[in-house]
């Protein structure tokens, strides 16, 4: 399902690349444990669309992004699926074998295609079971993780289309790292689960602000600041949550 709406729905890209980026967390390591995780990663491009897990299925890689990114959804019965969370370059997606849990707790899909670096989950495991400052780090993740996916459910029952528009859209930039990227108004319903005329007032209105451009798919930010005003408290508080235990 996830695999033809994706390919159906021309997601989130960077158009814009920049060389040699890393993941943060494993920067964050230690040289000694850094150099260790290295040697059992392998790198990979990821595809647009490509799923990455299915819920209650078992965790067969995981991966630290670089200069892709994945978005987290949930699916309920036969209802559009809901974004819930995203992992770029400063995370990682598979999180939940860290805590001993094998299978992944959400669906989830390229949603910026792009280089990453991929364990399999044994040896991915062997190497949590030696490496103490994994550990920790990947455990501080979680914890951080888990805050962004409470945080959304809060803003998708109490904050207003516009603003959580606006915090999508920072959260997007953040992990493309580009002020340019493509996305759709179709997509975007489905990532914030809301009727597509809605997406195209709120849209609407972050333009006549001049926050934005939007022309056929095409959507640069044209003010970082004000976007970040027009957003909801959500993005701030992620970015501190995260910032917090992981510096």
């Amino acid at each position: 399902m996830l695999q033809s709406v994706g390919a159906r729905f021309d997601s989130t890209r960077s158009r814009y690349r920049v060389a040699h980026l890393d993941n943060r967390l494993i920067e964050l390591l230690p040289r000694a444990a850094r150099r260790s995780l290295l040697a059992i990663c392998e790198p990979v491009e990821l595809v647009m669309s490509e799923v990455l897990s299915e819920q209650g299925k078992p965790t067969r890689y995981v991966y630290f992004p670089t200069d892709s990114f994945v978005s987290l959804v949930t699916i309920v019965e036969d209802k559009p699926f809901l974004e819930v969370g995203m992992v770029g370059y400063e995370g990682m997606h598979g999180v939940q074998l860290a805590l001993g849990v094998d299978a992944a707790p959400l669906h989830s899909f390229v949603q910026g295609a792009g280089a990453a670096k991929r364990i399999k989950a044994a040896k991915f495991r062997r190497e949590l079971g030696r490496s103490a400052p994994l550990r920790r780090v990947l455990q501080l993740y979680a914890h951080v993780l888990m805050t962004q996916l409470a945080t959304s459910a809060g803003c998708v029952r109490f904050h207003w289309i516009g603003p959580r528009m606006a915090r999508w859209l920072l959260m997007t930039q953040d992990r493309a790292r580009s002020e340019q990227f493509h996305v759709t108004h179709e997509f975007l319903s489905y990532m914030l689960g809301v009727r597509r005329v809605g997406i195209t007032t709120a849209a609407s209105t972050l333009q006549r602000a001049g926050l934005i451009k939007y022309r056929r798919g095409e959507l640069t930010v044209l003010d970082r600041a004000g976007l970040e005003a027009a957003a909801c408290p959500c993005y701030a508080d992620d970015r501190r949550a995260y910032e917090a235990l992981l510096h």
